[in-house]
């Protein structure tokens, strides 16, 4: 099914560059997002929470910082965020039917930063029930499309995050990463996005409603963009520790591991053709490749641990079940002992390598599945059906050992586009961000 056609707009430092030197104003470019939203959105479904009046009025202020010489580095700049973080006045439900009425009464702490920034936030991003399906559909709000194909899906659980970026509705978006749902969505869409170190961003009003947000110890939110300047901007913005700079201005002597095997998961032909060029361009830059190392931890074991460990965390309030057991205090902690040993593996690898290179899925967007159970879906790989849960044993390196991952876009499969995945040591987000960036002014 064909796609609205899809525009290139300015990436968000290069619209607060226009409005800071008058060559629009902030009304002028909330104004045009609002339109963007009205005319595209109707075949995506992306932006399901409008809060377009208001906005209208944030533009003003932006307008009149501007006058008095007190703008921020966002100022003007309109965006949206994820449903499921706490906007004062609008709704959060997570997709929850049971939630559709639940009002948040104040800001999230990367809502508050983007907002003392200068940013306008038009409203808010379509989601799956719970966060929990790389597609985007709930009860309340319905389904959300892919940008580049309608009859696919965006990704999830930011779906509609990266479906309103693609688009061009807007330059900036903040998302959330457990499971993939920053960077499949971002893979998925064309678009770029960070899940940041674990820690680097407070997830304060980013939490189920209803709940009191204890945080998870593997969840993370994070910027999603179209530009890595933007990415860098919005890490900086929302981060509360110093990260250190970019490691590398370029790809000289760069160490890159590129993983495009795995033993639990299979790769479809474009999505490895995508990272091979991503690597062949990085070494013709002066990189140094490896295709492995002795350093590298057991991944066919450690795919069943973050499993457990994130199945275990996103169903701690429920009820147990047969397949969710209450594992008490002494369970929980053989958890999370096995992902610190885990996770100073992957330390020790970083001694060695300054970056590494792998899938974010094994194939480009898929069509859209009502099939709800994850063992129960199937994929066609090279023609092949494998498991759909396996996938997600690409992205759950970086989410088990809690370490900073870009999604960029650098290829295609046929209209749809694939990226790749930029894993760096432990507070190293720059350097991901900085070299996802260079990879897509070579080949996005």
């Amino acid at each position: 099914m064909p796609a609205p056609h899809l525009h290139r707009e300015p990436t968000a430092l290069e619209l607060a560059g226009q409005i800071a030197r008058g060559e629009l104003s902030a009304v002028e470019a909330t104004e045009a997002a609002i339109d963007r939203i009205e005319r595209l959105d109707g075949a995506i479904n992306a932006v399901v929470v409008r809060d377009f009046d208001h906005a209208r009025d944030q533009a003003k202020a932006a307008d009149a910082r501007r006058a008095q010489g007190a703008a921020g580095p966002l100022n003007g700049v309109p965006v949206t965020v994820k449903e499921s973080f706490n906007i004062a006045g609008l709704k959060t439900t997570w997709g929850f039917d049971h939630a559709r009425d639940f009002v948040a009464q104040e800001d999230a702490h990367a809502v508050k930063r983007l907002k003392s920034a200068g940013a306008i936030v038009l409203g808010k991003t379509n989601v799956p029930v719970a966060l929990a399906d790389l597609q985007s559909v709930n009860p309340i709000y319905g389904r959300t499309n892919n940008p580049h194909d309608v009859s696919r899906v965006p990704g999830g659980s930011s779906g509609g995050s990266a479906a309103a970026l693609a688009a061009g509705m807007v330059p900036l978006e903040f998302g959330s990463d457990i499971g993939g749902s920053i960077r499949t969505p971002c893979h998925f869409c064309g678009v770029t996005g960070l899940k940041p170190t674990y820690g680097a961003i407070p997830s304060d009003g980013h939490f189920a409603p209803g709940t009191s947000g204890a945080p998870s110890v593997l969840s993370m939110t994070g910027p999603m963009a179209r530009s890595a300047e933007d990415l860098a901007l919005a890490l900086d913005l929302t981060c509360t520790l110093p990260l250190p700079r970019p490691r590398h201005r370029n790809f000289k002597d760069v160490r890159i591991l590129v993983l495009d095997t795995h033993p639990l998961s299979r790769v479809d032909t474009p999505v490895a053709d995508a990272l091979r060029s991503a690597a062949d361009a990085a070494a013709n830059a002066g990189a140094h490749l490896s295709h492995n190392s002795p350093l590298l931890p057991d991944r066919e074991a450690l795919h069943p641990a973050y499993v457990k460990l994130m199945s275990t965390t996103m169903a701690a309030r429920a009820p147990p079940t047969e397949e969710h057991p209450d594992i008490g205090m002494r369970g929980w902690m053989r958890l999370l002992d096995e992902q610190a040993d885990m996770t100073r593996q992957w330390q020790r690898l970083f001694e060695d390598f300054d970056a590494i290179f792998t899938p974010v899925f094994g194939t480009s967007a898929f069509p859209h599945t009502d099939e709800p159970d994850w063992h129960n879906r199937r994929l066609s790989i090279n023609g092949v059906e494998a498991p759909f849960v396996d996938q997600i044993a690409w992205i759950g390196p970086a989410t088990y050992a809690g370490l900073p991952a870009v999604s960029v876009p650098v290829g295609s499969d046929g209209h749809l586009p694939v990226g790749i995945q930029v894993i760096t040591p432990h507070w190293h987000d720059h350097s991901a961000i900085a070299l996802s960036g260079m990879l897509h002014k070579m080949l996005g």
